[in-house]
């Protein structure tokens, strides 16, 4: 009999003792000394039902052929958000509804026009949803709704019912220097509503001819505007909002192994100019966002331009890459990429 025999008989006796015990292949025996290097390793484990869940969104942007109707998606945001993920509304609520265990928090650290967080917070599909922006007027505008009193949301709603829009009018109160945080906000859905694409970063022109020729109302929903927000005061109990950095807003539930992380950050990657031309805080370290998301216990989508630099930091850092067609400003189908750990 061969060493290499005796050793696989040894072994098999073990494993038959260990069996006899309740001991499978599932079951893992850990020296105490060693539990804190396993704790450290944990977040490289696959949960089954996360993986599960994975598996059932991936399915579905295979289906997809065509981009998503953004006209049948309910529209939350009082923003026209450039770079908004209205378009991806569908794909977001089959991400969270796939779990078996609803989302414990909701968390979209680069909120912007907060398209994901509003919808999963308007439709139940997270215990909480928790919304970060560090942007100054845009900070000011969801302060005032989940954060002002009843009398800011209707000051600002009336503000918003009332505004003459006019050339001068609009000038006003761009050029403005507003004291209060309410008195931003109005100026903030002002900006975005009146300026080209929505773009509210330095040098941003205003809206010229507009839709059909309508100039600066051609964005100006006034009643429409004032509706979504009253809508979204009335479910501000679901939602907390913070000015506050996107990193250290994921740090907060890094451990929490049923949190939901939606990352939607300036597309700077890979030489991007879209986001610095978009965004006032547009320098990300996006290294170290792949690193941190990595990191985190919960379940996690990046959205990104497809680009070879972004496709290589997924890579790296054990991600699955996922493209999803949408439609640009210019109506071309182009895919974006989904980012995804389970």
């Amino acid at each position: 009999m061969t060493t290499d025999a005796t050793a696989l008989q040894r072994q098999n006796r073990r494993i038959g003792r260990l069996k006899e015990q309740g001991v499978t292949r599932a079951t893992v025996l850990v020296h105490s000394e060693c539990k804190p290097a396993l704790e450290g390793l944990r977040h490289h484990f696959v949960d089954p039902d996360k993986a599960q869940a994975l598996a059932s969104l991936v399915e579905q942007l295979h289906d997809k052929k065509a981009p998503t109707n953004v006209s049948q998606v309910r529209q939350l945001s009082p923003f026209r958000y450039p770079g908004g993920k209205t378009w991806l509304i569908p794909e977001v609520r089959k991400w969270l509804t796939s779990s078996k265990r609803k989302p414990s928090v909701f968390v979209e650290p680069f909120a912007g026009g907060a398209m994901a967080g509003l919808s999963a917070a308007a439709e139940g599909l997270a215990e909480h949803v928790f919304l970060g922006e560090l942007d100054d007027e845009v900070a000011a505008v969801w302060q005032t709704i989940f954060q002002g009193k009843p009398a800011d949301v209707k000051w600002l709603c009336k503000k918003i019912i009332g505004f003459d829009v006019n050339l001068e009018n609009v000038r006003a109160i761009i050029d403005g220097n507003p004291k209060s945080i309410r008195i931003r906000a109005f100026r903030t859905i002002v900006k975005n509503r009146m300026q080209r694409g929505g773009i509210m970063a330095a040098g941003a022109g205003l809206i010229k001819s507009g839709e059909s020729g309508r100039g600066l109302n051609s964005r100006w929903y006034p009643e429409t505007l004032a509706s979504r927000i009253e809508a979204l005061q009335a479910i501000r109990d679901r939602i907390t909002f913070e000015q506050a950095d996107a990193f250290e807003v994921v740090q907060r539930y890094a451990d929490d192994a049923n949190a939901f992380f939606f990352v939607d950050p300036p597309y700077t990657a890979g030489g991007k100019k879209a986001g610095a031309r978009l965004y006032t805080h547009n320098e990300i370290d996006h290294e170290g966002l792949f690193a941190l998301m990595a990191s985190v216990r919960g379940s996690v989508m990046l959205t990104y331009d497809d680009a070879p630099e972004v496709r290589s930091m997924a890579e790296r850092h054990g991600f699955r890459i996922e493209p999803v067609p949408m439609k640009n400003t210019h109506h071309e189908v182009i895919r974006e990429l989904l980012i995804l750990k389970p």
